[in-house]
């Protein structure tokens, strides 16, 4: 096999076409498998644990094993390539899938609980697999890259929850427990995720990039030639984990507040159809303009649309179409600043740090996620929907505020420290 240190700039190229292609194709068939996941997870835990007040618990346990398998996953593909770390996530969330099954047969909640946290490996796998698309990118086009992958996301998530319907036939057809039929596509979707994996990740980006920045190095005689910037880089962390917190406390209460001013089941749904098509469908426009503009001039568009839905959100929360309005503008603020954060925060960081915080950022994003949607249902209540929506400023504020942080140069001592 060839040394990949020796590989032109053109084939290095052919390598990031082919690695955003694969995991493109990839989001999808892991987004159809926890779309279906997600769309009677709750419907799971109410009648496996006879209590509908414990329905949430199967969302929280997906989101804080996406949270705990983020770091351990980071580290795996930093050892050893991301081809093996995002294949382990998926694998692990095949058998959480699985263990689903086995516990709504068996009726047993506590097991039900620890089989969506293994779920919440493949939700892992999905947020790394934007961070791969970037290990072989320029800094000219890391964004558009970023920003494909997760777009693909879109596709899976649209089509998982219509899967229901024909997966309760074919689990009747299966004899296999009520409820549980879907997750014959979630199988099937994990299992085509798996080989895609290992059949498009060859030679593993990740790999490749670290050996041609060796190579880099040591032909330029040592010189570290992007300088570590531990700063904008703990500034990206919290951009991504403050607008993901946002966005999940908010759009986590809006359903409760649509069906306590009389929407129907179908005006929710379809608000929250727009909202998630808010999320993903545009984030290429984002990506591009990250290149543009760049990642900072970025991130503050996504704050700027953060903040306008979260006025309309406080100021007309008893106007149905204002919140529809208010929750389009948070799924294309959280995109804005997810795409053009993770691009910063890749770019913000050395070699030999980059894999290990993204994970942290994986981590930060999902924990603070799982707490935001707690705490939220407490504010709204508190002091109602419009109140949460002021409350969840605050964190806009900050990210705004925050700002120069990211656009500091290294210091000496960051320098030195990245030479080290």
């Amino acid at each position: 096999m060839p040394d990949d240190t020796a590989l032109p700039d053109r084939d290095v190229a052919g390598i990031q076409r082919r690695t955003v292609a694969t995991l493109a194709l990839a989001q999808v068939l892991g987004g159809i498998a926890f779309g279906a996941t997600l769309s009677i997870g709750v419907l799971l835990a109410a009648e496996v644990s006879g209590d509908e007040a414990l329905a949430g618990l199967a969302t929280a346990a997906v989101t804080f094993g996406t949270a705990l398998l983020a770091i351990p996953l980071a580290a795996l593909a930093r050892r050893r390539g991301r081809r093996l770390g995002l294949t382990s996530g998926t694998v692990i969330a095949l058998v959480g899938v699985l263990l689903v099954i086995a516990a709504t047969s068996l009726r047993a909640f506590p097991l039900l609980l620890v089989a969506f946290a293994l779920v919440g490996g493949g939700q892992a796998a999905n947020l790394q697999s934007r961070f791969a698309a970037t290990d072989l990118a320029t800094d000219a086009t890391r964004g558009r890259a970023l920003s494909l992958v997760v777009w693909a996301t879109t596709i899976g998530v649209v089509l998982g929850p219509n899967l229901v319907g024909p997966g309760e036939a074919v689990g009747r057809a299966l004899g296999m427990p009520e409820l549980t039929g879907p997750y014959v596509f979630t199988v099937v979707g994990q299992l085509l995720a798996i080989t895609v994996y290992l059949a498009g990740l060859r030679p593993d980006p990740l790999l490749v990039a670290q050996r041609v920045t060796a190579a880099r190095a040591a032909a330029a005689s040592g010189v570290v030639r992007r300088a570590d910037r531990p700063r904008a880089a703990r500034y990206a962390i919290f951009a991504v984990a403050a607008a993901h917190a946002v966005m999940v406390a908010v759009m986590a209460m809006t359903p409760v507040h649509l069906l306590h001013h009389g929407a129907s089941l179908q005006i929710v749904g379809f608000t929250i159809s727009l909202h998630v098509a808010g999320m993903y469908a545009l984030s290429p426009v984002f990506g591009i303009l990250s290149d543009r503009w760049g990642r900072v001039a970025t991130i503050v568009l996504g704050q700027a649309l953060l903040a306008a839905a979260l006025v309309v959100a406080a100021t007309l929360s008893g106007s149905m179409p204002a919140v529809t309005i208010a929750l389009i503008l948070l799924g294309l603020g959280w995109s804005a600043t997810t795409v053009a954060g993770s691009a910063l925060l890749t770019e913000s960081s050395a070699e030999a740090r980059r894999t290990r915080r993204q994970g942290l950022s994986d981590f930060t994003m999902s924990f603070v996620g799982a707490v935001g949607a707690i705490l939220a249902g407490l504010v709204l209540g508190w002091i109602g929907y419009g109140g949460l929506a002021l409350v969840a400023m605050v964190l806009v504020v900050a990210a705004v505020a925050l700002v120069p942080l990211a656009v500091t140069r290294a210091s000496a001592p960051e320098r030195a420290a990245a030479a080290d």
